[in-house]
């Protein structure tokens, strides 16, 4: 009888595949939450600012005390704010959590900017950026050392001149220039 070969190559094909298959979602939450992350100088990946404006009659003008808390009561905010700013005798400026209350007083107008969380964006830069810490990094860890298995196993997956030391040498040496050109940039 026959000494069975153990076959490497079938197991390192099972096991690309099927780490493949595990990590795809957390990749998609990582790589859509890359980009938005990206451009966060462009936007807020993580929340919309809904802007509304409310009327209330015109106060008189006192001290930034008494202003604010008739605000409080004529926009019926929730409780005194955490800091307020008085631009103008006219102007002033309510400060929340998160959110704030601009507001004429002598012609009884106010702007109230509120953020709401991105649905589903928000909780993925959350994710990304590790803010949960604690059982999230060691997650996130795995995660990284699964991707660098990926990277192991695909890269030793074919053989000959379409396997890594044939044509993918090449596109292995492109992907490492692009970071090198742009750190030395």
């Amino acid at each position: 009888m026959a000494k069975k070969r153990f076959n490497w190559r079938r197991w390192n094909t099972a096991i690309h595949r099927d780490l493949g298959y595990f990590v795809v979602a957390l990749t998609l939450i990582y790589a859509i939450s890359g980009i938005a992350v990206n451009h966060v100088h462009q936007w807020n990946p993580n929340y919309t600012f809904e802007r509304t404006s409310e009327r209330f009659e015109p106060l008189e003008i006192t001290d930034k005390a008494t202003i604010t808390a008739q605000l409080v009561d004529a926009l019926e905010l929730p409780g005194p704010p955490k800091d307020a700013f008085r631009r103008t005798p006219e102007k002033i400026e309510l400060f929340y959590d998160g959110w704030s209350v601009q507001a004429d007083i002598a012609a009884g107008t106010a702007t109230l900017d509120r953020p709401e969380e991105r649905p589903i964006l928000g909780p993925m830069n959350y994710l990304h950026l590790n803010k949960p810490k604690g059982l999230w990094t060691w997650l996130a860890d795995l995660y990284a050392v699964s991707l660098i298995l990926l990277v192991v196993t695909g890269a030793i997956m074919r053989k000959g001149s379409k396997g890594m030391f044939g044509r993918g040498k090449w596109f292995i040496a492109a992907g490492l220039v692009v970071p090198i050109v742009f750190w030395l940039l």
